[in-house]
Formats: structure tokens, C-alpha cells, sequence
């Protein structure tokens, strides 16, 4: 049974009407006083698509997200829908092998070091076309495929001729993922903070001031938190973390990141 075992397991396995989207900054909206002296952060929250703790909660925060959903999952379509309404980034989660693991954790649809390219692209493109509007990739554990040169050339090249980019969540310290991107002429995008490898409310709050020092030294940061078994602490630590940075950083989605910081546009090959 999928449940609770898919997320919540460590870094490796890190799995609405009008009033819920009422006083969210959109896009470049923000209380810090100019927008080009601004320091932005964009927090992804991945496992979304089976109905977690914590995913209501974090569809109230005050901020613009980017929600990486789970495909072929229960509540992947209505998820999706639901964050796209809110105004945030959608991103397919795509289920990969890992290193280490229990093969349950992984849920439907992975991608594994041993398919044929062949499989490897019809899995890529059959959980892109189940998470609508999804606008990129970001892995769902993937310590072995993020490090395989020919399985990620697959996905990349997927990417590539749907307009799409790969955020690489960084579960794997060899990753491959950022090298080949930059050959195949998609932008380097990486995960550079997790919020909740301890999880408390309290240390995901001091992970945000973490990830605000970083946004702050270095123009930005991309931060990842999950929904899952201890989803609810994630999201308080979130919230307490936004009301101490809301007028020093500017919460953003990951392709307001990329247009702004990357100078990067969508541009597929495919019709």
C-alpha cells in the first residue's frame, strides 16, 4: 500500500476557492521596497498527488509556491489544478531509482537504471502527460538515476523538446543531472536547502532563516519542504519562517527564478 510510506522518509524519499489564494504575493509582487536590489526564494513542496498531511496547510501560506506532484496518484489531477489555480508552479515529481530504498516508497510510474531508453522515455512522457500543467521536472528520490548518464540524458532530452527544465533536488552529491543540462542547453537548476530533514516546526523554521541568509548572499536560493507524515510541521515552520523574511527576501515560483536569474524561456522543439 502506497500511503504514508512514500513520503516522508528522509531526503531520499521526499514525497481552493478564491479565499485561499487572498493576500499571496503574484509573481514579482512584493513589500521590499526595489525590485531590483531584491533577494529571491523559491520553495518547492514536493509528494503532492496522495493526499498528505499538510497539503491543505500548505496551500494557505501567504506566498507563492512551486508544487511538485506525484503522477498516478489519487489526488495528482486535483492537486495540480488546485496549485495552477492558487498561482503557483506545477512541476511533475517523477518517481526514480535510488541507491537505497524500499521500491514502495518510489510509487507509480518510476524510473529505473535498468529500462531500455525505449521504456525510460515512455515512462517520462506517459507522468508528464497525468500532472497537468506542469511546467518542469524535479526528482522523487533518484540517488542511482540522477547519476546515470544514459537514463538522464533520456529525461533531459524530453525536457528539452517539450520546453520544459529539470530542477535537480540533490538527493545524489555526484549528480550528473546539472553538467548535462548545461551541455543540452537547459539552465542548472538545483535544490540547495531541505527544510525538513529534521522534522519539527522549529528546525524548519531555522532552516528558512538559512535559506534567507542564502537568497540574500548569493541573489537567491531554491529550498525544498514536503507534505507527508509530519507535512503540518513543515508548513508552520514555513509560515513562522516567511512572517520573519517577508520584507528582506521575495517569495517567488521557480520559473519566476528562471526568467529573472536565468534569463531562461520556454522554447520546445515539439509542436
Amino acid at each position: 500500500m502506497l500511503g504514508a510510506a512514500v513520503m516522508g522518509m528522509g531526503p531520499e524519499a521526499y514525497a481552493l476557492g478564491p479565499e485561499d489564494r487572498a493576500g499571496v504575493p503574484q509573481g514579482g509582487e512584493t513589500g521590499v521596497a526595489s525590485a531590483a536590489d531584491v533577494s529571491r526564494m523559491a520553495i518547492i513542496i514536493d509528494d503532492l498527488g496522495n493526499g498528505m498531511k499538510g497539503t491543505d496547510e500548505m496551500f494557505k501560506l501567504p506566498m507563492k509556491l512551486t508544487v511538485a506532484v506525484m503522477p498516478f496518484l489519487p489526488t495528482t489531477k486535483a492537486d495540480a489544478a488546485r496549485a495552477h489555480k492558487r498561482g503557483d508552479d506545477v512541476l511533475l515529481h517523477l518517481p526514480m531509482e535510488p541507491r537505497q530504498g524500499k521500491p514502495e516508497w518510489l510509487g507509480p510510474g518510476a524510473v529505473l537504471a535498468r529500462m531500455s531508453d525505449g521504456e525510460v522515455r515512455k515512462r517520462v512522457e506517459a507522468a508528464l502527460d497525468d500532472v497537468p500543467y506542469a511546467i518542469g521536472i524535479n526528482n522523487h528520490m533518484g540517488s542511482k538515476v540522477t547519476g546515470d548518464e544514459r537514463v538522464m540524458r533520456i529525461i533531459l532530452d524530453v525536457c528539452r523538446e517539450r520546453g520544459l527544465f529539470f530542477v535537480d533536488s540533490k538527493t545524489n552529491y555526484r549528480s550528473v543531472v546539472g553538467r548535462m543540462a548545461l551541455e543540452m542547453g537547459l539552465p542548472k537548476v538545483e535544490n540547495q536547502i531541505f527544510l525538513d530533514d529534521i522534522h519539527t516546526a522549529g528546525h524548519v523554521s531555522k532552516q528558512m532563516s538559512l535559506a534567507g541568509k542564502m537568497a540574500r548572499d548569493n541573489r537567491f536560493c531554491i529550498t525544498i519542504g514536503h507534505v507527508g507524515v509530519q507535512g503540518r510541521q513543515t508548513a508552520a515552520g514555513i509560515r513562522t519562517g516567511y512572517e520573519s523574511l517577508k520584507n528582506q527576501v521575495v517569495f517567488v515560483g521557480i520559473s519566476d527564478l528562471l526568467r529573472e536569474e536565468w534569463h531562461w524561456t520556454p522554447k520546445p522543439l515539439l509542436p
